[in-house]
């Protein structure tokens, strides 16, 4: 790209020549329509010439026909009759009548032919003598043409000898020479100074043949007829008293016509073409003839030739279209000129904003490597010492201690803990903003998943006093395909919230499908959303129907509508082990998690910015409840992730729900059963087919716990109070039919009264001693927090702790009721499994701190390693020269002098080396080749997806972030040493 400067002078350049090309087009355009209107006026000229032209001859032709008819009446009526039947006065009357016909002619004579010697003969049967033009005796010639007929308006002429004249005597030579009408020179007329001629037409005597010849014509003229226009205007410089008016003929002839006014026409006699004569018109032109036109003029006579010349009276006017149309042009080409300078500047302005942003894109890639680095170097700074930290905090939990020096160290562990989790959403978030974050997709139990998130609060809401509970919906499938850490990671930093902010009441998560959730919100009515007042149902007391009976911001989980979620029929064992899911092919299921509290609310003004990362909800609230406001925003977008959502429903003083939705995929029977067969081991089945009664006032936490003892088998029977827990257990015998016996009678601690222990113990022993139980069930107590424990009397068997889950009743069942469980298998017993696995192996571990070298090698010793220690990259390599007995190796990736990605690399290339040459030895040997890899496990801080990338790329098999625990190690491990699957555990 060049210069600006040289950009606009180029972009002048073109606007200059645009415009030239403009001013060019707009011309041509009015060049070419006025050249248009010039051809179109030029076309009507022709037209109109022409069709005056044709008028014109056709209008003398049929003066001519006239004429040539009376030579016909003449010869037929004067030569073939003898005597003749015409006389002057049978000439004049016809002649007069006839006059209509031929209204440009005054008058027509006949004029007879008669030789010399029938001269004397002639006079005297006419009784006058032959004159001449001068009213003098015609002298002696060859021949005469005495006019013995004549019409009365041309009597004048009467006894003339039309061939005393020399004019009119060649005009008579010639008529009948040729048998046309013969014209004569035009002249002026006295009196009308019009321009006019005389018509000669020779008469032949009847039977002269079509084809005659010159003789024959002259042999046969009997006469000629003589035209006149006048009987008193006698000619300039003629002899004849008569004339043909051509201008009236022509002047009548326009008058008829439209568009006269338009036109100057002119008619000449151009037998002289060097001095044409004019006949009818103006003699000159005004001014400049622009359109002229002429056209040819047959009058009949052979030897006169005539024209007519016409053109426009006034110029042709330049019609509006060549002024408007060229204008229009040119403005629209400066317009499209407009556009494309502006769109050239446009494109300018955009191609140098695409350099600058890539030139930003450049600085912004350098600065996201940067900030990888940083992230990195971050994480492996901070994660290194926390490694020795913590490794050291559990080593020295290990020995010996006096509870104050536990509880010390306890207290260092987890806050050490607590800022590992830090640093990993700072990460996780680093993640998301770069577009790196990407999701696993495997089997795992939901429910399973979801009772070990609350187990992560049992001790926390047991402090506080309030309910923490759990409910999965029974057509949710048991085993989904997805991201379970991710998921846990939304549930925790929900779940973990709630608490937080929660003093009183409860914290409730619900799990259901997405498409049950949205037919119970369609039922709800008038519901009480972010702070806006609403009507919600309460119990007789005054309490609320939901988990705790306090209020809740959104009214979706109180009983009326929950009850909607409970399946009608029991569920048993054999139900929930064989998912309806199963049913099915393997498809996506939308799952719709609600997490409710009764906590403080968001206020109304900071619900804006809940999602907003490092925000708080006010100054406040950081000091009262802690926490960095990074968690809500993590969430949200491992929620969209999962192609989900996430909402809220807050009321200040009330509480929140926060409700997120996540797309998982129903898991197959083939791709799930392992995974399956495991985690239906982890709830045993001793507990099938027995019978327990649940005693609680409040429907929704009823249905919680009968929830939980349903996964174990168990069938529950709730009821309101103690009154009506009795009367079931009375009527148990009163069925005939053999049923098992009730085994538990569960008893919410609210309903407990201290003063009902001997009541109850009573009954019991009434019921036994009547003969209408057989056995006393076991009492179990619920409670929300230890201090109930000693408020309550010492009836019971057991005191059960809330969050109660399916796992914790197992385990406090089988205590009361010594149930026999089956012994776990080995791999179940991880720490056991670890140790069979390690146990004598030879472990390499390369780290250049000599801390994370003790804390690895101590881990690793605990389960019965051999660990060697190295404290540089090349001193590895050297080590693992082949052939070598490491079974593993733990390598740093950040060391001095050659990093881990060298040294594994290096690594890599020996194997490959000393397997071809160990394949070539086998070979010649005939022994099976074994191929030797060393299995290569990162050990370091950085947490981030460009390390692990660069792990795999370098040859490692696999990673372990530090600080490392023993579920890391025990994945590790179990994967790469002997080379089994996780979901084989």
């Amino acid at each position: 790209m060049g210069k600006p400067e040289a950009r606009s002078g180029w972009r002048n350049a073109a606007a200059a020549a645009w415009v030239l090309v403009a001013v060019a087009c707009a011309a041509y355009m009015h060049w070419h329509l006025r050249r248009e209107t010039m051809d179109r006026a030029e076309e009507r000229l022709v037209s109109m010439c022409e069709e005056r032209a044709r008028m014109l001859q056709e209008q003398f032709g049929v003066t001519v026909n006239h004429v040539h008819a009376l030579a016909i009446l003449i010869s037929t009526f004067h030569f073939e009759k003898f005597p003749s039947a015409i006389d002057q006065d049978t000439f004049a009357k016809y002649t007069a009548r006839t006059s209509f016909e031929r209204p440009l002619l005054n008058g027509v004579a006949y004029a007879q032919r008669i030789f010399h010697h029938e001269r004397e003969m002639f006079e005297n049967q006419q009784g006058w003598i032959m004159k001449t033009m001068k009213r003098q005796a015609a002298p002696p010639q060859d021949e005469y043409a005495p006019v013995i007929f004549s019409q009365d308006t041309v009597s004048y002429l009467a006894r003339i000898d039309m061939m005393s004249g020399e004019e009119d005597r060649e005009n008579i030579l010639r008529a009948r020479a040729t048998g046309k009408a013969v014209l004569t020179n035009p002249f002026r007329l006295l009196g009308s100074n019009h321009l006019g001629v005389v018509l000669t037409f020779a008469v032949y005597r009847p039977g002269l043949a079509a084809d005659a010849s010159v003789e024959e014509r002259v042999e046969a003229t009997a006469g000629c007829l003589v035209v006149v226009v006048s009987s008193n205007q006698i000619p300039t410089n003629r002899y004849l008293g008569g004339a043909f008016d051509v201008e009236s003929l022509v002047e009548n002839l326009l008058s008829k016509l439209a568009g006269n006014q338009d036109i100057v026409v002119n008619v000449y006699d151009v037998t002289n073409a060097s001095e044409p004569m004019a006949m009818y018109g103006p003699q000159s032109p005004d001014g400049k003839v622009s359109l002229f036109h002429v056209s040819t003029l047959d009058f009949g006579d052979p030897f006169r030739a005539h024209e007519m010349r016409c053109r426009y009276r006034q110029k042709p006017p330049l019609p509006w279209s060549a002024i408007t149309n060229p204008l229009g042009t040119f403005v629209i080409w400066m317009l499209v000129g407009y556009i494309i300078c502006a769109a050239w500047s446009r494109y300018d302005k955009v191609s140098e904003d695409c350099r600058k942003m890539e030139e930003l894109k450049t600085q912004a890639e350098a600065a996201d490597v940067a900030k990888s680095q940083f992230l990195a170097t971050v994480s492996h700074e901070i994660r290194t010492p926390m490694n020795g930290v913590l490794g050291m905090l559990d080593m020295l939990l290990g020995t010996d201690l006096s509870m104050t020096q536990k509880d010390y160290a306890q207290t260092a562990q987890m806050c050490g803990r607590a800022l590992i989790t830090l640093i990993n959403d700072v990460l996780d978030r680093a993640k998301i903003e770069a577009g790196k974050l990407e999701l696993e997709a495997v089997p795992f139990d939901l429910r399973s998943l979801m009772d070990d998130v609350i187990s992560l609060f049992s001790s926390k809401s047991r402090e506080k006093c309030i309910e923490l509970a759990v409910f999965v919906c029974d057509d949710v499938p048991k085993v989904v395909i997805g991201d379970p850490w991710r998921y846990r990671q939304i549930l925790t930093n929900l779940v973990g919230n709630a608490v937080k902010f929660t003093e009183r009441g409860h914290v409730f998560v619900r799990v259901c499908l997405a498409e049950n959730s949205k037919v119970e919100a369609n039922q709800v009515l008038n519901g009480t959303m972010n702070g806006k007042d609403g009507k919600v149902e309460t119990t007789a007391n005054g309490a609320f129907n939901t988990l705790s009976g306090f209020q809740a911001a959104d009214e979706r989980n109180n009983w009326d509508y929950f009850k909607l979620l409970l399946s009608d029929k029991e569920p048993h064992m054999d139900e929930l082990e064989c998912d309806r899911s199963y049913q099915n092919d393997c498809d996506c299921v939308t799952l719709m998690i609600s997490i409710e509290d009764t906590g403080v609310g968001i206020p109304l003004h900071a619900q804006d910015r809940v999602f907003t990362p490092f925000m708080q909800a006010d100054s406040s609230t950081s000091r009262n409840y802690g926490g960095t406001g990074i968690g809500l925003s993590i969430s949200k977008c491992l929620a969209e992730l999962m192609g989900g959502q996430i909402s809220f429903t807050s009321r200040p003083f009330v509480g929140s729900t926060f409700t997120f939705s996540a797309v998982l995929k129903r898991s197959c029977k083939d791709t799930s059963s392992d995974s399956k067969r495991s985690l239906s081991e982890a709830l045993p089945t001793a507990f099938k087919g027995m019978k327990a009664i649940l005693v609680d006032g409040r429907p929704v936490r009823g249905a919680v716990t009968r929830y939980h003892l349903n996964r174990l088998g168990i069938v529950v029977k709730v009821v309101n109070n103690l009154s009506m827990g009795l009367q079931t257990l009375a009527g148990q015998n009163g069925v005939k039919e053999s049923r098992e016996k009730l085994s538990m009678l569960f008893i919410e601690s609210d309903i407990w009264r201290p003063e009902t222990d001997i009541l109850l113990l009573n009954r019991l022993h009434e019921l036994k001693n009547n003969g209408q139980v057989h056995e006393l069930p076991k009492l179990v107590l619920l409670v929300t927090s230890e201090a109930d424990k000693d408020r309550y009397g010492s009836a019971f068997d057991i005191v059960m702790y809330k969050p109660i889950r399916a796992s914790t009743i197992a385990s406090c069942l089988q205590q009361l009721l010594k149930v026999v469980m089956p012994e776990r298998k080995d791999n179940q017993n991880r720490p056991s499994f670890l140790r069979s696995l390690l146990i004598g192996k030879n472990i390499l571990i390369v780290d250049d701190n000599k801390v994370n070298l003790r804390v690895a090698a101590a881990a690793l010793k605990k389960y019965g390693a051999k660990v060697h220690c190295v404290e540089s990259g090349k001193d590895a390599v050297s080590l693992l020269q082949q052939p070598h007995c490491f079974d593993a190796c733990f390598m740093d990736v950040q060391m001095p002098e050659m990093d881990g990605f060298e040294a594994t690399r290096q690594i890599r290339q020996m194997e490959v080396k000393a397997n071809e040459e160990r394949k070539a030895l086998d070979l010649m040997e005939g022994s099976t080749f074994v191929e030797s890899h060393l299995p290569v496990l990162a050990m370091t801080a950085d947490v981030i997806q460009a390390t692990y990338e660069e792990c795999i790329k370098s040859g490692m098999d696999g990673y372990v972030s530090k600080p490392f625990d023993e579920e890391q190690l025990y994945q590790a491990v179990s994967r790469l040493v002997v080379g089994t699957k996780e979901s084989a555990v």
